[in-house]
């Protein structure tokens, strides 16, 4: 075998925050703190800091494989640790928040964190766990001052901290296979699972965000993210823009709809990307003030599906680019919703078709569909089958997690069971029908509790709309509608039926209507089906049904 010429260099997530400290220093890193303060920080001095960072990590006895946690919100410090923490060699382990405090004592001790880097917003929590928790020797606020600390509890000023004199670490040259990130499902079911991705997924997942089938994120662009970034690496685009040296937004820990108009109007932000719930508190929010976003040229949308609704209006009024995007703690991204050449020449109707499927097929991950008997599906853009999933970035096992069902051995390889009920058709473009622990069986025959909440959003009255399976005598499973109204509006569940009716099958549709005050989300912005389905447990069905 003869082998290429090529130089022998490492994909390490070093070389990104180098390159755009070098080439795109200048380029600004907008953050926004709990108080409401602005700080202007730039890509020079993220490059610099996380230097710093990465020193007096070192000076505590972090070593290349240690885990270091997070528990922070979108700012230019957790910037500054996503490459300070990579860069030395050791593995970013970023934690959510939102997650119960016995859920985030356990993610820590199955991490085994040395040190924990925490906003302080969440002192608290720090406070409350730090007894459970051995592994970590040492709590970082990032702030400019750290609170005294009690007896159980170690703390230290990440400022204070990182500019104490000392030598500045050299990047070490790594292997790019080695583990860069940790990052835990939402554990809807059982325990969380880690993720860990390797430099090399990294640095690869970003070249695909960076294209123009991707995110299409590039020098020209100011990024307003916001994605979370403890989750699931916020969707790379914290690297991807490095790599591209973008102008980057981060909102901290207010995501209301007025602040988010607000960063985009004085940033001159032209993308963002985010949950459908974030996009639609913002187009309520630009409707009852009569106020624009005339910079922002497109958003991407994953989580769930935005309404169809809510995707004209963003286009039509405000002249915002929609574009679906799938993807899970697995993997980051696995499609993306940018037209092709030949979309784009299709009509309106044909494009919006596309438009409200999950993205189409990217490359580096490569999809697939199979039965209940394991058998492989066609791609005809009806036959649903689960979704399976692989590539250079996709998990090919979890970290200290043995359950060989996650994966499927077959004989072109492995592949990752995504939990998804999809179809594929001939273009790559994905329907995601459901999670398959959410499809109503009724009958024998499945309906997709996801069509029938875009189906329910399009009424007038219905802000917010979550359907879930309950038992049925005769049907096995029936679907329950649960809705939050619109301010004043009472419910009519013959208003909502009749828009529901043109739009899905007549068998599909639900067999009552509860209007509720709120629906329940995970830390990530997705419905907690699990919560509701416990709720509404003991729920009867009307007589006649």
């Amino acid at each position: 075998m003869t082998d290429g010429l090529n130089m022998n260099r490492q994909l390490l997530v070093s070389t990104l925050i180098d390159y755009a400290g070098r080439n795109h220093g200048a380029t600004e890193i907008i953050s926004t703190d709990s108080s409401g303060n602005t700080f202007r920080s730039n890509w020079s001095l993220v490059a610099e800091r996380s230097h710093l960072l990465a020193s007096a990590l070192a000076s505590v006895g972090v070593k290349q494989g240690d885990r270091v946690g997070t528990i922070a919100w979108n700012d230019y410090r957790h910037l500054e640790a996503y490459y300070g923490i990579c860069g030395m060699g050791a593995v970013l382990h970023t934690i959510n928040p939102r997650l119960h405090d016995s859920q985030i004592a356990y993610i820590i001790n199955h991490a085994e964190d040395q040190v924990v880097l925490i906003d302080p917003d969440f002192i608290e929590v720090a406070e409350r766990i730090a007894h459970l928790v051995p592994s970590v020797r040492l709590w970082v606020i990032l702030g400019d001052e750290a609170p005294k600390s009690p007896a159980a509890v170690k703390y230290v000023s990440y400022e204070t901290w990182i500019n104490e004199e000392r030598e500045t670490l050299i990047w070490p040259e790594l292997d790019e296979w080695a583990a860069a990130t940790l990052c835990y499902t939402s554990g809807t079911t059982g325990n969380p699972k880690g993720v860990s991705q390797s430099h090399r997924a990294i640095v690869l997942q970003s070249w695909a965000t960076c294209t123009g089938d991707g995110h299409n994120v590039n020098s020209g662009q100011s990024i307003l993210l916001a994605v979370p970034m403890f989750h699931v690496n916020g969707w790379a685009i914290p690297f991807a823009s490095a790599m591209a040296g973008a102008k980057l937004v981060l909102p901290g820990a207010n995501l209301d709809a007025a602040a988010l108009v607000e960063h985009i109007r004085s940033e001159n932000v032209t993308f963002s990307a985010g949950v459908p719930t974030i996009w639609l508190s913002v187009v309520q929010y630009l409707e009852s003030t009569g106020k624009d976003v005339p910079s922002l040229k497109q958003i991407a949308v994953g989580g769930s599906a935005a309404p169809s609704s809510l995707i004209d209006v963003l286009e039509d009024k405000y002249g915002v680019s929609v574009s679906h995007v799938w993807g899970m703690t697995e993997m980051t991204q696995g499609s993306a919703g940018r037209f092709t050449h030949r979309v784009e020449r299709l009509e309106r109707d044909e494009q919006r078709k596309r438009q409200s499927m999950a993205g189409r097929e990217i490359y580096g991950v490569e999809l697939s569909l199979i039965d209940s008997e394991g058998q492989k599906v066609e791609r005809d853009g009806q036959t649903p089958g689960e979704l399976l999933a692989r590539g250079p970035w996709v998990a090919g096992s979890y970290f200290r997690h043995d359950d060989e069902s996650t994966h499927l051995e077959s004989d072109d390889g492995s592949w990752l069971r995504t939990g998804d009920v999809a179809t594929i058709n001939d273009e790559g473009y994905i329907t995601i029908v459901d999670r398959a622990k959410d499809v109503i069986k009724s009958g024998g025959e499945w309906i997709s509790s996801i069509d029938l909440e875009n189906a329910a959003i399009a009424a007038p009255s219905v802000a917010e709309a979550a359907v879930i399976g309950l038992p049925h005598d005769r049907w096995g499973e029936r679907p329950l509608l649960l809705v939050v109204l619109h301010n004043e509006s009472e419910l009519s569940q013959k208003e909502i039926l009749d828009v529901m009716k043109p739009q899905v099958p007549s068998w599909w549709l639900p067999n009552d209507i509860v209007a509720i005050d709120q629906i329940p989300h995970t830390g990530t912005g997705k419905i907690d089906k699990k919560v509701l389905r416990t709720q509404f447990a003991d729920h009867s069905w009307p007589a006649a049904t």
